[in-house]
């Protein structure tokens, strides 16, 4: 059996429930609070996982990809705190949320086993989380990649 490794950044978009943004997609569309992981702050990328499938079709057909590992970096450098307020401006609300930090999941991990599992990967939000995808576009060319303020209308617009 033969195989290829894609990774990915953080991803977001139309559907995409099981996101780190998905509360402040729901929270900006309702006024409500959004309910966020943190730091916020730590630089970071998404992908808009439409572009990721659209990428995944093309690397399962190139034979050069199998028995390699890549990486798919967003479409830049942002943070939680910056797609956030983005999420909000968009849906022209002013943005509101509430940051649960690693001993606040230890707590919530008590009563809940996603969270739990949270905790163990807390790394993610504490640094940063940057891929170099130059091997993959020396394979493939060009890469699609949604700027984040259209994607982010594009998810709005879905729910």
């Amino acid at each position: 059996m033969q195989t290829a490794i894609l990774r990915l950044p953080d991803f977001y978009g139309p559907g995409v429930d099981k996101s780190f943004l998905w509360s402040a997609f729901q929270a900006a569309k309702t006024g409500k609070r959004a309910q966020l992981i943190g730091p916020i702050d730590t630089p970071h990328e998404f992908v808009y996982i439409p572009d990721a499938g659209t990428l995944i079709a093309r690397l399962i057909n190139e034979l050069k990809a199998w028995g390699g590992a890549w990486n798919l970096g967003g479409a830049s450098v942002t943070s939680v705190r910056e797609m956030t307020d983005e999420i909000f401006s968009q849906a022209g609300r002013k943005p509101k949320y509430t940051v649960a930090g690693k001993s606040m999941l230890r707590i919530f991990g008590l009563f809940n086993p996603m969270v739990r599992e949270l905790v163990e990967m807390h790394y993610l939000q504490t640094s940063p989380v940057i891929l170099d995808d130059t091997r993959l576009k020396n394979l493939l060319g060009s890469l699609p990649k949604t700027p984040y303020k259209e994607g982010i209308r594009q998810t709005l617009a879905s729910m």
